[in-house]
This record gives structure tokens, sequence and C-alpha cells, in this order.
């Protein structure tokens, strides 16, 4: 019986229990399994023919395609068994099936086992050729072909026929053909030449099987490395490569790298890369140096001038094999770019300059200069910034840059006067954009600067104010055609105001006129801020100088209104309602000026009797608080209180305080409401009242001289009779009434009688006039005879023209018959319309009796007082009576 390998797996045992395929597969393995060691072989197509996927259930073994089971980590049967599965899918047929696999510890062997492998037993040799060390086979090899490249043998075809066969990647797998392995020697050979750089090793599983399908071998894994040719030459990462550098940089400043590949091997020769310089453009000094390992690119030169040599073309080389002469090369190009400093200061191309301009010329060019710069043009260190050092004291001058042509633009920017001066004489100096870098090895230069003479040419010129803007303050409220100030203009060409006219241009605020000759200028009207265009405070008014010759000149004039102290403080509320709890009364003043004829106000009382008793204690600028001194009675003060504003002027006002007895203002308000206490009238309040009284008096005169005719001499005469309007309450039952239409009669008199509905009862209204109808006058309520009397609308109606019953009965008992004949020999009604009308019955038992006016029995003797008339009423008796 052979012994069995440490590490490798003795036997193969696969066992169909009288079951189906697929179901169930036995390996008996030792019990300690180390990573990537072959477990068995498992016939997967016997299971399906075409499995699209193959996977394990455990993690710790891997399936390959030929059925192989392999470890993925150390496997340790501690449980004596271990089992998985092996899942096959067809993914197009959607079938699926599964292979159960058990692990079971070594035994010792059969006997049978033993009888087979006797020989090996007795021999005792180790394995030694079925596993050799990995082929090696050398890239771009030339044959001849088919090339050995190694031989795999079995110790057990020393016994057995063995045959031999291989499967992988170069077998029958792409690249498909590149290996085989004769069947019956083992040796493996190569069919043609590999690129390591495509395929940089292969491995392929090699089997030893005897002509009856067993295997005593398991499958061994073989690696054929492809050793690597040096067939690449290196090559740079880009086609060009481009850097910049500051000029003057000094040596050893890093400009940039240049890199380079290789696809040969890393790690060996054939990677190995060196980088040198080939050549320089220009071909001067070497501006640079290149590292050979690491490729980069740093300054060589101290002194790089970007004026002599604004670009470098380097030719860099790279070498494989270290860069010995037998290695592969390539070359490429870097372009380095020395950028610009201001190294180089501007000077002008002409130290002096001259130009002339005519007098009072603004905003005219009058010359261009130009510098020369040796920097690189359009950079910031080339580009001129020109400035007046001296001459330019008035700021009369300006100089500015053309950004295209980089010439200074000189300016005149404020008129220029040729009897003040007939030339000036600039200095101009130049700068660049940027701060001059001092190159090495140079020396600090000077600032450039150039001289201009500027000649002044004299030109005819009209008159010109001095100043050309004048500020004139009046105060307001000043008188019209008050003398404000004068404004006069020279002619620069006299140097005097003679022949020179004034006028205001038009279309400007008036409020000021200037002498056509002097140029005094006057108010011509009263300039007040609260009004109209004034409300502003000020106004410009431009004045034009016309000398004899037409030349004009213009100035303006400010005129500017100060406030005054016009108006006088007064306090904004003036009547106040103090109760007993004496809470001081804030007193507060306004006054329409401005400061500082406004606040602080100054308050006091103007009478001593009352400023004994009253006091004022301030509170801020313009608010005080008025309290009283002591206990004072109740009642209402009027307190004189004086208001002094900043200015001086005095405010006299007049304080009412109702000092109450109440707890709340309101309080006292109700109370003055319901009781009408204190109630003062003013002149015109009781001058009306002792008019109306006047006219009512001689109203009542009137009236009674007229009635009172008829009183004295018992007897009514018709006009009277028919002009009264007599009022007539039956209120209780009284005669039986033949006829439902009662005939109301006129009375001389305008008084009417007034019926109100209490409940269910209903009276009358007689009116005035012919066509005047009976109205019912509805209401709610107790009513009185007062309140009849009062028509409703609370104003009492006098009765003056009142008769004894005995006499009005005796009067309109006649009459009334006359009436009813009249309107029953009227055919159309028109009588009827006009004094017929409804009479409702009341019914009986009234309490109140009768309130008539013309039902009272007992005013027969009402009239006696007629008869003591005075001598005044009674001459107005007469007269009523001689009618």
């Amino acid at each position: 019986m052979a012994p069995a390998a440490p590490r490798l797996v003795l036997g193969l045992l696969v066992l169909s229990l009288c079951c189906e395929a697929c179901k169930k597969v036995i390996f008996h393995v030792p019990s300690e399994l180390e990573a990537d060691t072959l477990v068995g072989r498992v016939d997967l197509k016997e299971c399906l023919q075409s499995a699209d996927f193959i996977s394990s259930s455990d993690g710790n073994f891997k399936i390959l395609e030929d059925g192989s089971v392999y470890t993925t980590s150390a496997v340790s049967l501690s449980a004596e068994k271990k089992t998985f599965s092996i899942l096959l899918k067809d993914i197009q047929e959607h079938v699926q099936k599964t292979i159960h696999v058990s692990l079971v510890e070594e035994e010792k062997k059969t006997q049978t086992q033993k009888t087979r492998h006797a020989r090996d037993t007795v021999l005792k040799r180790t394995k030694r050729r079925w596993g050799p060390i990995p082929s090696v086979m050398i890239e771009n090899s030339l044959g001849p072909f088919p090339l050995q490249i190694q031989q795999v043998q079995s110790d057990t075809a020393q016994n057995y026929t063995i045959y031999y066969s291989a499967s992988g990647p170069g077998i029958d797998q792409d690249p498909k053909g590149l290996f085989y392995i004769e069947r019956e020697t083992g040796n493996i050979f190569a069919t043609r030449a590999v690129d390591r750089e495509q395929y940089p090793s292969f491995q392929i599983i090699c089997f030893a099987t005897t002509p009856d399908g067993y295997s005593p071998e398991v499958p061994l894994v073989h690696t054929i490395r492809i050793e690597d040719d040096n067939d690449n030459a290196p090559y740079f990462t880009q086609d060009l490569f481009e850097f910049s550098v500051p000029e003057n940089s000094k040596p050893g400043v890093v400009v940039g790298r240049v890199t380079a590949e290789d696809r040969d091997e890393p790690y060996t020769l054939h990677t190995t890369l060196k980088y040198r310089i080939v050549s320089q453009n220009p071909p001067v000094t070497p501006a640079f140096s290149l590292h050979g390992d690491t490729g980069v690119i740093a300054v060589l030169l101290p002194q790089l001038d970007r004026e002599l040599v604004s670009s470098y073309t380097l030719l860099v080389e790279v070498r494989d094999m270290a860069g010995q002469p037998f290695g592969l090369c390539t070359t490429g190009t870097a372009i380095i770019r020395i950028e610009d400093t201001n190294d180089n200061a501007p000077s002008f191309k002409q130290i002096q300059y001259e130009t002339r301009v005519e007098e009072n010329r603004v905003n005219v060019e009058i010359l261009r200069v130009s510098v020369v710069d040796l920097d690189e043009p359009g950079s910031p260190g080339s580009g001129a910034v020109y400035e007046i050092i001296r001459g330019n004291d008035d700021r009369a001058f300006e100089i500015t840059t053309d950004k295209n042509t980089n010439e200074g633009v000189l300016c005149v920017v404020k008129g220029l006067d040729y009897e003040s001066a007939k030339q000036r004489i600039l200095v101009i100096a130049v700068n660049n954009e940027a701060p001059y870098m001092l190159a090495p090895h140079s020396q600090q230069l000077s600032q450039s600067t150039s001289s201009v003479t500027v000649h002044v040419l004299d030109v005819d010129e009209g008159p010109v104010f001095k100043p050309c803007h004048l500020r004139i303050d009046v105060k307001e409220c000043e008188d019209m055609g008050t003398l404000i100030g004068k404004y006069v203009a020279e002619d620069p060409e006299t140097g005097n105001s003679e022949g020179i006219c004034y006028r205001i241009a038009p279309g400007q605020c008036n409020w000021i006129s200037i002498d056509e000759k002097s140029g005094a200028v006057r108010t011509i009207k009263v300039l007040d801020r609260d009004v109209g265009e004034m409300r502003q405070g000020q106004c410009n008014i431009t004045v034009l100088a016309i000398d004899r010759n037409g030349k004009t000149g213009t100035g303006t004039i400010q005129v500017v209104i100060q406030p005054g102290n016009k108006n006088y403080p007064r306090i904004t509320k003036t009547d106040y309602i103090m109760c007993r709890d004496r809470k001081p009364i804030c007193l507060t003043a306004q006054d329409g000026d401005q400061s500082p004829y406004s606040t602080p106000f100054v308050y006091r009382i103007t009478d001593r009797s009352l400023a004994s008793s009253w006091k004022i204690t301030r509170h801020n600028d313009n608010s005080v608080y008025l309290s009283p001194k002591g206990d004072i009675p109740f009642g209402i003060y009027d307190i004189p209180v004086s208001v002094t504003d900043n200015g001086g002027k005095v405010g006299e006002n007049y304080i009412k305080v109702n000092y109450c007895d109440c707890v709340t203002p309101t309080d006292c308000i109700r109370d003055r409401v319901l009781g009408g206490q204190n109630v003062t009238l003013g002149l015109w309040a009781i001058l009306a009242m002792i008019l109306g009284s006047l006219l009512l008096l001689l109203i009542l005169i009137t009236i009674c001289g007229c009635c009172g005719s008829g009183v004295m001499h018992r007897h009514v005469t018709d006009d009277c009779a028919n002009h009264n309007l007599i009022i007539s309450n039956t209120e209780a039952p009284g005669e039986e009434v033949m006829d439902h239409n009662i005939i109301p009669l006129q009375n001389t008199c305008d008084q009417g009688g007034y019926g109100v509905k209490t409940g269910d009862q209903q009276t009358f209204e007689m009116v005035k006039g012919r066509g005047h109808t009976l109205e019912s006058v509805k209401g709610g309520g107790h009513q009185t005879l007062g309140s009849v009397k009062e028509g409703g609308g609370g104003q009492p109606v006098m009765d003056t023209c009142r008769y004894s019953y005995s006499e009005w009965h005796n009067f309109t008992h006649p009459r009334l018959g006359e009436k009813v004949h009249l309107c029953r020999q009227d055919e159309e009604q028109k009588h009827s319309e006009d004094y017929l009308l409804s009479y409702n019955y009341e019914g009986k038992g009234s309490l109140a009796g009768s309130v008539g006016c013309c039902s009272d029995q007992h005013e027969e003797e009402a009239l006696d007082f007629l008869d003591q008339l005075e001598p005044k009423f009674r001459t107005l008796a007469e007269t009523c009576v001689k009618r």
C-alpha cells in the first residue's frame, strides 16, 4: 500500500449509490486541507450538458469548468464530514441542476486498493515529476516551432499506461492552439511566438489518466511564464511639452518635467529610463539642465533675458536599459517661453515738446507724447502711465494713456487766461503699470521725464464775473426792493467794468432784479420760506454780462433765504380737566419758525394772583407741566400763560382748567352734559337771545291785539271765525252724532289741532287753509294735554286765540247747518272733499275726561285781562276792533 502524501489527496472515489446522476458525490480527503488544494473532479456534463453558470454553496470551495473542485482557504474536517452543493444553470434553457458533495475524512484503504498499489508500497518512491517548476518561454522566440517548453510525467507511469491531457488558456481557450501536450509523453509544446505585453503568463491544467479513466494523479496547475524581451522603446507621454519661466530667474528654479513610459516588464532594465538634452535652439549658452532620472528641467543660465531670447526649444531623449548605448530610445520636444518682467523702464523719445492752445479752450487735446519700452508690448510691464509732476498746480492740464498706441494724450481741462500767463511749462514723467524689477547685475535707473512748453494764444473774450458763483443771504420777510448785494463783471482785456450791462437770463425764479448798469441786486418781492417756490429756501439765478462788442459772460447768484423769527409760539391745546388727584397738565407749544428762532421755549404765568396758586415745571425744550401749588377750590380757572421762543417773541395763551371733583375726566364731562351746570354763554349768544325775545314779544303783542278786539266786544266776526282752527277732543261719550261727517272750519290764527292715537283711540288734527285734510298722527305710549299742544316735536304751541265754549258754540252752530246744506246741494261733492273728514268712534268710559281746550266750561272769564290793557296795547286793540 502506498503511503499518503501529506499535502496531496491520495484517492478520489466517486460513488453512485443506486441513485440518479447529479444527486450525490463523496470525496475521501484528509482531515486538514490547505488553500488551493484539489479536492476532486466531478463530471459536470453527465449532470448538465451545457452549464452557463457554475457555483458552490460553500465559499471555501471553487468549481472550475472542467469539474475540478479546489479549496479557496484552509479547511478542517472537525466533524469528520462536510457537505456542500454545486449549482449548475443553463440560462437559455432555464434548467437548473444540483450536485451534492460530501467530504469524508480518509480512512484505511480497502484490500482492493492495497492490491492495486502494492508495487508503489514496495518501491516507496515519492512523486517528483508530476509537479515541475513553472515553464519559461522567451518572448518573441524565433523557434523552431513547435518548440518544447516543458514535460510533465506521472510516477505511476512505471506501473500503468498513462495518458496526458491539458486544458486552459492557450490550449482550448483564447488564444487557442498556442500550446499542446503530447498524449503519451507529456511534453508541452508552443506552436508560435508570444507577445509578453499581451499575454504575460498562462496557467494550464494537466491531467494524467489510465486508459480506463482512472486518475492516479490530481490535476496539475502548471504556469507558463513569458520572459520579457526589450522589444518596446520608451515613449513620451506628450507630443509637445510647453513650459514658461520668468526672465531673470535664478539657477535651479524648476521649469517643468518631461515624462516617458515603457511597455516592457516593469522594474527591469528594459524599463529603466534615462533623459538627456540633445540640443537647444537657439544654440547659445545652455540655459537649462535636465535631470537624467526624473526628467525635471531647471534653469541653468543665471541671466535669462526675454528681450534677447523670448523662448527656447529643447530636443530631449529618453533611453531604456539605464541609458546604455544598446538601449532603445525616443526623442521629444520641449518649448520653454520666457515670461516678461518689468526690468526695462520706459523712456521718452523726446526730452522736450512745444505746443499751442487758445485761451479759454476747454477739453481739447493739445499734444501726444510717446515712450520706448523694451518689455513685452501689451503687458503691464510695458503699459505706460503718465503724470504731470510740475507746472500744473491749478489742475488746468490732464494727461492720459491711449491704450491702443501707448501714447500720452495731453489735454486742457480748465480754460487758460492769456492775460495771466502767456505760456505754461509742464514736466511730464512716465512709469509702467507693473512695478519695476531690478535685473541681476544691473543698476537702478532714474525716472524718465520730459518738459512741455504750452504757448497760450490771446483771444477776444467776454466779460468775466468775479467770483463766477456768488452767494447772497437774505433775511426772511425783508421789504420789497431791499438792496441785498452787488454783482459785477470785468473785461479781461481792459481789467474794468466799463461798458458792461447786466441782465438776468429768462426762465429764472423772479426773486431779485439786477441793475443793468451798476449790477446792484435787489429783491422784487417779500421772500417768505412758507410761500410757494420759496419753500426750498434758495434759488440759483444766472446773470448775463454783455460788453460793447456783444461778448457775453455768465455768472450765478445763489439767493439763500435765512430763516427769520416771524411766528409767535402758541400752545396747541388750551382746555383741560383736572380731577381731584391734581395730576399735572402737560402744555406743549409750537412755533412755525426754524432754529434758532423756535425751541427752547420759556413758559410764564402772567397773572400774579394765579401765579401764587399755580406753578409751571419744565419737561423738555417745548413742553412744561402745569399744576396747583396747594389746595384750591373746585372750579374753572382761566390761566394766562406766555410762551417765549428762542428769538424773544412772546405768545400769549389762556389755559382753561376745569378743576372738577371727579376720578377721571370723563366723569366730569358726563356730569356737565347731564346737569348743564356752569354753562357760560358768549357775547353773541346773549345778544341773539335778547333779539329773539324782543321779536317774540312783538309777535305776541300783535296777535293779542288782533284777537283782543274780538274779546272786548264779545263779537266774533265772520273773518276771524273762518280762519280759526279749533281743537275739539271728546274722549268721553258726548252727544250722539247722526252724521258721520264733521265739518272743520278755518281759523284766522295759524294754530292747528293735533291728534295722537294711543291704543285703539284716535283723534284728529284740523289744519289751516282750503284743500287741507285731517291727518291722523299715530304714536305710542301715554299722551297728555301738554304733549298734544307741543305737537309731538318737543316745541310748545302757544294758543293765543282761545274762546269760551258758549261763544264758540253760538258761533259755529248756525254755520254748520249752512255748510251741510251746501254739501247736499253740491252734486260733484267738492265741498265734502274739502270739509268732510272721517271721524272714528273712540268708545265709552274714558277716565281722562275731555282735554280739549274748547270744551273747558270755566274759560269764559279767562279773557278778563284784556280789559286792563296798558295804553300801548289798548291802541293796538282799538285798531283791530276798527278793522
